[in-house]
């Protein structure tokens, strides 16, 4: 019976071993700049709060021009979204894309393909930070 126990702990050792060497990771991004190339300033976050949303865009419609007050990254899942600055940078995403969004820059983003654009964003800030401001 001790040699059977032993037997089951092994192999129950093993399979873990298996199960934790299976997963995998990609590095998706890490890098000091915004999309625009413009060096991510440093930040200092009282009441820190991480927000994250799935956002879909309809194929062909185009966002108001707005800015983030905050850090956020985003990963486009599927569809087409082009983004502009008002200072002319333009980014296209393709699905599998990240994106480390502009903060204090007015930009907006259009979902240019045949589908609607879906993009994950997490935003970083301070509980009273907004996500996005509108420019009216």
């Amino acid at each position: 019976m001790r040699n059977y126990i032993k037997y089951l702990f092994l192999s129950f050792g093993i399979l873990i071993s298996s199960v934790a060497n299976a997963a995998n990771s990609e590095t998706v991004i890490q890098t000091d700049v915004h999309w625009n190339k413009q060096a991510i300033k440093p930040i200092h976050i009282e009441h820190p709060q991480i927000t994250m949303l799935r956002i879909t865009i309809p194929a062909g419609e185009k966002l108001a021009m707005h800015k983030h007050p905050i850090l956020n990254i985003g990963y486009l899942t599927k569809g087409e979204l082009t983004v502009r600055s008002e200072t002319g940078d333009i980014l296209i995403l393709k699905p599998g894309d990240p994106i480390v969004e502009l903060v204090d820059i007015w930009h907006y983003g259009e979902s240019t393909g045949s589908e609607d654009a879906e993009i994950v964003v997490t935003y970083v800030g301070d509980k009273e930070d907004s996500l996005s401001i509108i420019k009216e």
